[in-house]
């Protein structure tokens, strides 16, 4: 018989089940912290992953995403095949983890989690079919945030070795990456760290859009709003033909005076 788990974080919970399972599991309507919990999981486990096939409320996925550090991970998990991710069509009475002869249902009590198993394995496997079946007929979720590890790898390629390492240890700071007001979007993360080595606009603008990280469009008006607020300034570079290219520097000596793991904070506390 199946039995319950009980741990003192999502992520531990979730590992837990990682270990127990023989094969795929179906993730039934998680919530906003669960995903932000199954996507930090799944990208540490340092065992052979089973598949996560995600069954989400479209929208929430949308929200979750938002979150560059999030979507990015959950990215690299779908391009190796470790996760898909679905949109729900309705929602269950609770967070579910369905194997093929096991059954979860997830909750949280305060400190602790619980994965509270159900006892009877024909209804266990009956459920795995019933949302298997479901998660197979859902339209899949749109995740448009390139796999960390293409971003990283692209931008030591294109940008240089230096430029990888802040953009590294910026991320590593960070809680969330999101421009909402609560943190630093992808794009002014970019520029920054652009501005810090002194890279042509062009260059970090259109290794953006190659990547899929945004439109060039997108990259200038965000320079044009941290030149304006004084974040970043630019310098003409000649070329031999057409117009001069713009070099990107931070602004504010306060930003040149921070090291890589100080940029965003800084960055955030004069964006705000």
């Amino acid at each position: 018989m199946t039995e319950n788990v009980f741990e003192r974080s999502m992520g531990a919970a979730l590992e837990t089940l990682f270990d127990r399972s023989a094969g795929e599991l179906v993730i039934v309507d998680p919530n906003a912290a669960v995903i932000e919990s199954l996507v930090d999981a799944g990208s540490e486990y340092d065992d052979e992953l089973p598949t996560l096939n995600v069954l989400a409320d479209g929208r929430m996925l949308k929200d979750v995403m938002d979150d560059f550090l999030v979507a990015g991970d959950a990215a690299d998990l779908v391009d190796a095949g470790s996760m898909t991710l679905r949109e729900l069509d309705g929602d269950a009475d609770n967070t579910l983890v369905a194997g093929e002869d096991e059954l979860y249902a997830v909750v949280s009590a305060g400190e602790h989690v619980a994965a509270l198993a159900a006892d009877d394995e024909s209804f266990a496997a009956d459920a795995y079919e019933t949302y298997r079946d479901q998660w197979a007929d859902a339209e899949a979720f749109n995740l448009r945030t390139p796999a960390l590890s293409r971003v990283r790898e692209t931008l030591d390629e294109d940008i240089g070795e230096a430029a990888r390492a802040d953009f590294d240890s910026v991320l590593a700071s960070l809680e969330t990456a999101r421009g909402d007001g609560d943190g630093l979007d992808e794009v002014t993360i970019s520029l920054l760290v652009a501005a810090k080595n002194d890279v042509l606009l062009y260059d970090i603008s259109k290794w953006g859009e190659d990547v899929g990280i945004a439109s060039k469009a997108t990259f200038s008006r965000t320079k044009t709003r941290l030149e304006d607020l004084g974040l970043i300034d630019t310098e003409k570079v000649p070329i031999d033909v057409g117009r001069p290219r713009l070099r990107l520097k931070l602004g504010d000596d306060r930003l040149r005076d921070a090291s890589s793991d100080e940029l965003a904070s800084v960055a955030h506390r004069l964006l705000n």
